[in-house]
C-alpha cells in the first residue's frame, strides 16, 4: 500500500492514535501451528484534525469535503520494510521467486482442506492467517465452517452496477511503471480487472479512479481512507445494487523481494487479502470505527483464499488481520486486496487479475 520506510517507534498513547505496521512480505502460512498474535509491529503516531479549509485544498472538486474530519489511524501507511514477523514468517514457506505452472480450473491443493483439518483453529490460523500484534483473534471469530456456510452468491442477471473497484492509494506504481502513464499504476490494474469481470464473467462493474491520496497536486495519504469513505457513502446510496467492493492496492516491501509465481505460463504477482477487526489489544473494541459486517468480510476473504488454495495454491500470500477498519464496513462483501508490490512489473500484477477474477467468480457464483 505504498513505500513504507519509516523506522519502528512507540509514542505515548495520550492524545495520539495507533498506526499499524506489517511485516516486509507476509507469506503463505504453513501447517505449523502458530499463536493468534504473530506479528510484532505496532506503532503509534500523532493524530491530526483537518480543518474545512485544509480539506478543500487536499481534494479535487470530485471528492466531497465533509465539514470536519478527524484523521483515522487507519489512514497511516503500513510499514513492511521492517523485520519479518517473528512467528508467522518462521513458520511459513518462502514464496520469494517461487514458480508453478498449472492448468486453469483444475483443483490441486497443496494443503489439507478437509473439514476436520479446517476445524483445528491452530491449523487454520497457520495455513490462512497472519495476525498483527496490534489485534487478536480467536476460534469463535475465525471459524472455517461458519465462513464456508455463508452464502455470498450474487446474480449476473442485472443491468445495474454490482461490483465497485476503487483505490484508496491511486498513485501506487510498479518496478517498470512509466511516469505519467495511468495504465502503469494500480489504476491500470483496476482497468484490467474491470475488463475481465465484465467481458469474461458478465458482471456489471464500475471502476472509480478518484485520487483520494492526492492533495494540492502532491501525494498525501494522511486522510485517504477518510476521503474515500466520504466519497463512497453517497455513491453507494445512489447505487444500492452494488454488492461487492474491492479496494485494490499493491504492497510495499523491501527492494530485494519479488512476489511472483507462474500461472498458465505467465509470471504472476502474488496477492494478499487484508481484514480489519475494529479491535486493538491496547484499546479493545474501537467503537469509533464500527463495522457490522466484520464476520461477512472475514467470510468473503476466507472463501476467496479457500478457492485460491484449491486452484492456485502458490498464488495467495495469506489473510492479514489488522486492528482497524479500512472502509470494509461499507458492504458485507468488502475486500482490501494487495496485488503484488512495488518490485513487481506492471504485467506481473495485471496477470494476477486473471486468477483473481476466476476465484472471485467461483465465490460469487457458489
Amino acid at each position: 500500500m505504498g513505500e513504507r520506510a519509516r523506522s519502528e517507534q512507540l509514542l505515548a498513547e495520550k492524545g495520539e492514535s495507533e498506526e499499524l505496521q506489517i511485516s516486509e512480505s507476509t507469506p503463505v502460512p504453513k501447517e505449523t501451528a502458530i499463536p493468534s498474535k504473530t506479528v510484532k509491529s505496532a506503532k503509534i503516531s500523532e493524530s491530526a484534525k483537518i480543518s474545512e479549509s485544509e480539506q478543500t485544498s487536499k481534494k479535487s472538486d470530485k471528492t466531497p469535503k465533509p465539514k470536519k474530519i478527524t484523521v483515522s489511524p487507519e489512514n497511516h501507511e503500513t510499514d513492511k520494510s521492517q523485520k519479518p514477523p517473528k512467528s508467522a514468517a518462521q513458520n511459513v514457506r518462502n514464496i520469494q521467486d517461487s514458480t508453478e505452472t498449472i492448468a486453469a480450473a483444475v483443483p490441486h491443493p497443496m494443503i489439507d482442506l478437509s473439514p476436520e483439518k479446517l476445524a483445528d483453529y491452530n491449523y487454520l490460523l497457520g495455513q490462512f492467517y497472519i495476525v498483527d500484534s496490534n489485534t487478536e483473534a480467536d476460534a469463535v471469530q475465525i471459524n472455517a465452517e461458519d465462513f464456508l456456510k455463508q452464502d455470498l452468491k450474487i446474480t449476473k442477471e442485472t443491468d445495474t452496477p454490482q461490483i465497485l473497484i476503487y483505490h484508496s492509494h491511486s498513485q501506487e506504481t510498479f518496478a517498470d511503471s512509466r511516469e505519467g502513464e495511468e495504465s502503469d499504476t494500480i489504476v491500470g490494474v483496476g482497468d484490467y480487472l474491470t475488463q475481465l469481470l465484465t467481458e469474461n464473467y458478465s458482471y456489471q462493474v464500475v471502476h472509480l479512479k478518484e485520487q483520494f491520496d492526492m492533495a494540492g497536486g502532491e501525494l498525501d495519504r494522511s486522510a485517504a481512507y477518510d476521503y474515500a469513505r466520504d466519497y463512497l457513502e453517497p455513491y453507494l446510496q445512489e447505487n444500492p445494487d452494488i454488492q461487492v467492493i474491492i479496494d485494490l492496492h499493491r504492497d510495499g516491501i523491501p527492494e530485494d523481494r519479488h512476489l511472483v509465481t507462474e500461472i498458465n505460463g505467465k509470471p504472476t504477482a502474488q496477492i494478499l487479502f487484508y481484514n480489519g477487526l475494529s479491535y486493538t489489544t491496547s484499546k479493545g473494541s474501537l467503537d469509533y470505527l464500527p463495522n457490522p459486517y466484520i464476520q461477512q468480510n472475514l467470510a468473503f476473504s476466507f472463501q476467496l483464499e479457500y478457492q485460491a488454495a484449491q486452484y492456485y495454491p502458490q498464488f495467495y500470500r495469506g489473510i492479514y488481520l489488522a486492528g482497524y477498519r479500512y472502509n470494509l464496513h461499507l458492504r458485507p462483501r468488502s475486500l482490501l486486496l494487495e496485488a503484488g508490490a512495488q518490485t513487481n512489473t506492471v504485467q506481473e500484477v495485471k496477470n494476477a487479475m486473471e486468477p483473481f477474477a476466476d476465484i472471485l467468480d467461483k465465490v460469487l457464483q457458489g
